[in-house]
């Protein structure tokens, strides 16, 4: 994939970031023998066939929706709360394709997305100074010495729940519960009693009357397949490069490597070094990949990170997700996606908005305001629009359960509700309600950038 020689264990030799101390070098090394002969999670086609997918996504013909935990936890591990994620990003993915007239790749951030980088090594409660938590796959959340040691046997449970996660998901995407027809009981309960309920059921009455005439033309799903299955790709950030290391297996088809944790995976903006060792890792296997782009990155720099992640300009190989937080968006964005334009390098263009809208409220908790989330993913919008450019996806922190982490949206949450329902092991998550209001806008802010496609189409053509 590149020009320098390249091996899965290739990025030990260069400077790694957000890796925890293991204290026994012996027992890791035997924890990561024993995952390199464990099955893969994820097969080549499989990558292949998201790499195809997302292709569509970098010629402005599809849509990319990634969602899912900020961080999933042991403890919270069930067929429910899979479920419920699965059924808020169907949800969004059919608003998405009605309102937009857009195919959706639909990727969760579930079945791998452990590990969670730090802004610091530490973390300090009045005089007790202890390693910070850096998801379930590394250490654990309770405060207290035993805890917070790093523990590689975690890895072996963090394989064993992304099995089992992957396992649901598949069953729920072929297995008839993504059928079109379902559409009408896709609903949350807690989403039923919310503003959006009516506009959802709106779209979801409009779909059934569609299926209908379908149906009456002789268009059904035994006919059909697509219209009771959907394609569902699982991604998380390649954090913890050894246990990604661990995954990684040889395509017997190509010759080619496979990081078989995820059909994707992504570098963290605190990992996106050139000389660094998460690069190095992610330059040479073959799946699509992804790379956070921040408020300190440097046009010509991003520039050098796309061409040792993507030598080939292949479309769909490379995504780029901006994070810039509500008030940095014009001031950063433009130069970046004029810079690539300019370059003519192929790229998927996806928006995160939540990581660089983060603040403490006034209660202590840690929470992301809905409207500086509305305001960077409209920004986002008006900067592609401004450019030329396709803006091609969204990456979300969300759930499906009936969590109070986010302030603000149709259902009005304050501080004070905080406290509620606040779930989060690691970072605040948009609700089933709030997804839906955000898909809603995002389906006219593409609808928008595909009329004022067609008008400089027929400009040029007059």
């Amino acid at each position: 994939m590149s020009a320098r020689k390249w091996s899965p264990d290739s990025w030990r030799s260069k400077p790694v970031k957000q890796v925890p101390e293991y204290p026994d070098a012996a027992v890791l090394a035997a924890t990561e023998e024993k995952l390199s002969k464990y099955p893969p999670l994820v097969f080549a086609g499989e990558a292949r066939n998201l790499t195809a997918s997302l292709a569509k996504v970098a010629e402005g013909r599809a849509f990319l929706l990634q969602g899912g935990d900020c961080a999933e936890s042991f403890a919270e591990f069930s067929a429910n709360n899979i479920r419920d994620t699965f059924r808020v990003l169907l949800q969004m993915a059919v608003v998405l394709t009605f309102g937009a007239s857009l195919p959706v790749v639909k990727v969760g951030r579930l079945a791998g997305q452990f590990a969670k980088p730090r802004s610091s090594d530490v973390e300090k409660r009045g005089d007790v100074e202890l390693p910070s938590y850096r998801g379930d796959i590394i250490n654990g959340m309770d405060f207290d010495a035993a805890n917070r040691i790093p523990d590689p046997t975690r890895q072996l449970q963090a394989y064993s729940q992304a099995a089992a996660t992957l396992n649901l998901l598949r069953a729920f995407a072929s297995g008839g519960y993504a059928d079109l027809h379902r559409v009408h009981g896709w609903n949350l309960g807690f989403v039923a009693k919310s503003p959006e309920a009516e506009r959802w059921q709106d779209v979801a009455a409009r779909i059934t009357e569609t299926l209908d005439f379908m149906e009456a033309c002789g268009i059904t799903p035994e006919r059909t397949p697509e219209m009771r299955t959907v394609d569902f790709y699982t991604s998380h950030e390649a954090l913890l490069l050894g246990y990604e290391q661990a995954m990684t297996r040889v395509d017997s088809t190509s010759g080619e490597w496979v990081d078989t944790s995820a059909h994707m995976l992504w570098i963290g903006d605190r990992t996106r070094q050139l000389d660094g060792a998460h690069v190095e890792f992610l330059r040479g296997v073959l799946n699509p990949i992804g790379l956070k782009c921040g408020p300190t990155s440097d046009p010509d720099e991003l520039i050098k990170l796309i061409d040792i992640l993507n030598p080939q300009n292949k479309p769909g190989r490379l995504t780029l997700i901006a994070r810039m937080g509500h008030e940095k968006v014009q001031k950063h964005l433009p130069a970046l996606v004029r810079k690539v334009a300019q370059e003519g390098r192929s790229v998927i263009w996806s928006c995160d908005p939540m990581h660089g809208n983060t603040l403490t409220s006034a209660s202590g908790f840690k929470t992301r305001p809905f409207d500086r989330i509305l305001s960077e993913v409209r920004q986002f919008f008006e900067v592609h629009l401004a450019e030329g450019t396709h803006a091609g996806g969204i990456h979300l922190e969300l759930t499906g359960q009936d969590v109070t982490e986010c302030m603000g949206g149709a259902q009005a949450i304050g501080d004070d509700d905080l406290s509620s329902r606040y779930h989060t092991h690691c970072d605040p998550r948009l609700n089933a309600s709030q997804a839906l209001e955000l898909s809603f806008l995002i389906a006219e802010m593409l609808k928008l950038e595909r009329m004022n496609r067609g008008t400089q189409r027929h400009a040029a053509q007059a």
